[in-house]
C-alpha cells in the first residue's frame, strides 16, 4: 500500500516537473497569448459592465523602442542584467520597509519574478504562489535569455485598465507604435506600471511627472543591447 501511495506521488511530482518545464521551453519560442490576470479582469468588467476591456497587441522586441526597455529597466529592476533573477539587497530592504510600514506593502520582485508571476501564475499573496513564482523565475533564468524575458514582459505586463503590454500602451497613450516611443514617453509608460488602475499616462499628475523625472535621470545609466 506505501509502495504504491509513494509510486503514485512520484508520479504526480515527475509530471509537475516534466510539464511546467515543456510549458516555460513552449514559451521561449511562442507568444504568451493570455494570463490568468488578463482572464481575471474579463470576468470583473463582464460581472460590472457587461463587457470585456481587453487590449493586447504582441511585438518582438527588436519592434520596441530601446527608450522603453532602458525606462522599464530603470524603474523596475536596475540589476536585472546582473542578477540570476532575485535581487537580495532589493528583497531585504523591502522587508525591512514592510515591517514598518504594514498599511503599504513594498514588494522586492524583479523583472523575472514578475514575468513568472505575470506568464504561469495567479495575482495575490500566499506561500504556495510564492514558492512557485521562485521555482518559475528559477527555470525561465535557465531556459530563456534576459531578452526573453523582456520581450514577454513588456508583452504581458498590465499598463492600463484591460491594457496589456507596451504596444497597446503607446497605441492607447501616445497614439503610436511602441517602435516610435521617445524617452519622455517611455518614462511615463515605466512610471505607472506598479499601479497601472490608478494612474495614466494621458494626464499625469505631480506624482506621475515625478516619477517620471526620476526614471528618465536613471535611464542614463542603464546600457543594453539586444543579445540575440
Amino acid at each position: 500500500m506505501l509502495n504504491r501511495l509513494f509510486l503514485f506521488l512520484l508520479k504526480i511530482i515527475a509530471s509537475f516537473f516534466l510539464l511546467t518545464i515543456a510549458w516555460v521551453y513552449l514559451y521561449k519560442h511562442v507568444p504568451v497569448p493570455f494570463t490568468t490576470t488578463m482572464i481575471a479582469n474579463s470576468v470583473k468588467n463582464i460581472e460590472g459592465e457587461g463587457g470585456v476591456t481587453w487590449s493586447k497587441k504582441w511585438k518582438p522586441l527588436s519592434e520596441i523602442s530601446p527608450n522603453i526597455v532602458k525606462a522599464v529597466i530603470a524603474s523596475e529592476d536596475q540589476k536585472f542584467q546582473e542578477h540570476s533573477g532575485f535581487d537580495v539587497d532589493a528583497i531585504k530592504k523591502a522587508l525591512e520597509y514592510n515591517k514598518e510600514n504594514k498599511d503599504k506593502i513594498r514588494g522586492g520582485s524583479t523583472i523575472s519574478q514578475q514575468t513568472a508571476k505575470n506568464a504561469f501564475l495567479w495575482q495575490g499573496r500566499s506561500w504556495l504562489r510564492k514558492g512557485l513564482e521562485v521555482y518559475f523565475t528559477t527555470l525561465i533564468e535557465w531556459v530563456w535569455s534576459k531578452d526573453r524575458i523582456l520581450e514577454v514582459y513588456l508583452n504581458i505586463a498590465e499598463t492600463g485598465n484591460g491594457v496589456y503590454g507596451v504596444e497597446a500602451a503607446s497605441l492607447k497613450y501616445f497614439k503610436k507604435n511602441a517602435k516610435d516611443i521617445n524617452a519622455s514617453e517611455a518614462a511615463l509608460i515605466a512610471a505607472i506600471l506598479p499601479s497601472p488602475k490608478t494612474y495614466s499616462a494621458t494626464n499625469p499628475g505631480p506624482y506621475l511627472r515625478k516619477r517620471q523625472r526620476w526614471i528618465l535621470q536613471q535611464m542614463k545609466t542603464v546600457h543594453w543591447k539586444i543579445e540575440s
